[in-house]
């Protein structure tokens, strides 16, 4: 699955899935623009894949900040000359019982889970559209399906980043670009390090494959869906959750 001569954005890049994601498609041969809040470790994540004989350039990124997005793509469009695909990764947690959730704290995760995906989406299309290509990759979650209490906003801005896939693979499909989403179940990253033993534990017992998730897992669909081999779907989110959600 050869991405030679692509030029993928990633947001989030800097840890967890991002960082994966970003990994696995250099090893792939695409161009690596990662955009993250942390300068030191987007920084880090250059050296490595330089490293491995990868091209990657860090652009320091708040992605709740409208601004900011515009100006990053402008900056990667400037250095890299286009935009081939984008991979919307950049997401966080506030979690709390909805009786109890603060409205900063719902607004500033539908802010950064989906709305910077429409604003991100919006900035790398018409790189897209005069290429005729592109590959859109929205990671969303499990909860994003299937819901989880305490994390009501998380849950509400994941669902909403499918049906924001859906809606976009719509309007470009006709211009050969393809938008879906991965739906990841229990993955162990920085966010789920975290959590209890005994959370875990339970965790596992729902999973078929009896294990969880690692980010690799994540980037290698992520990696399937920018390649030429999955040209002919779009509109899909493919569950990468060991079978916890099945259907």
């Amino acid at each position: 699955m050869s991405l030679s001569g692509r030029v993928a954005l990633v947001t989030g890049a800097s840890q967890g899935i991002g960082r994966a994601c970003a990994m696995k498609l250099s090893q792939s041969g695409a161009t690596l623009a990662l955009a993250a809040r942390n300068q030191e470790k987007l920084q880090e994540l250059v050296g490595e894949i330089e490293a491995t004989g990868g091209k990657a350039a860090a652009f320091p990124l708040d992605v709740g900040d409208e601004e900011q997005i515009k100006s990053v793509f402008k900056s990667v469009v400037l250095q890299f000359g286009k935009i081939d695909i984008l991979v919307n990764n950049a997401g966080i947690t506030r979690d709390q019982l909805v009786m109890r959730m603060k409205r900063a704290d719902w607004d500033s995760v539908l802010n950064t889970n989906l709305t910077s995906a429409y604003l991100c989406t919006q900035q790398a299309i018409s790189s897209m559209l005069k290429q005729r290509w592109g590959r859109i990759i929205n990671i969303t979650s499990i909860f994003g399906q299937m819901g989880q209490a305490g994390q009501a906003n998380y849950a509400a801005s994941k669902a909403g980043l499918i049906g924001l896939t859906m809606a976009i693979a719509r309007e470009v499909g006709s211009r050969s670009i393809t938008c879906n989403a991965v739906a990841p179940g229990f993955i162990e990253t920085a966010m789920t390090s975290g959590l209890g033993d005994d959370f875990k534990q339970n965790a596992v017992k729902m999973i078929p494959l009896g294990r969880v998730g690692s980010s690799e897992d994540v980037a290698s669909a992520v990696a399937f869906l920018a390649s030429e081999e999955a040209s002919y779907i779009t509109g899909h989110v493919l569950n990468v959750n060991g079978g916890m959600l099945m259907g």
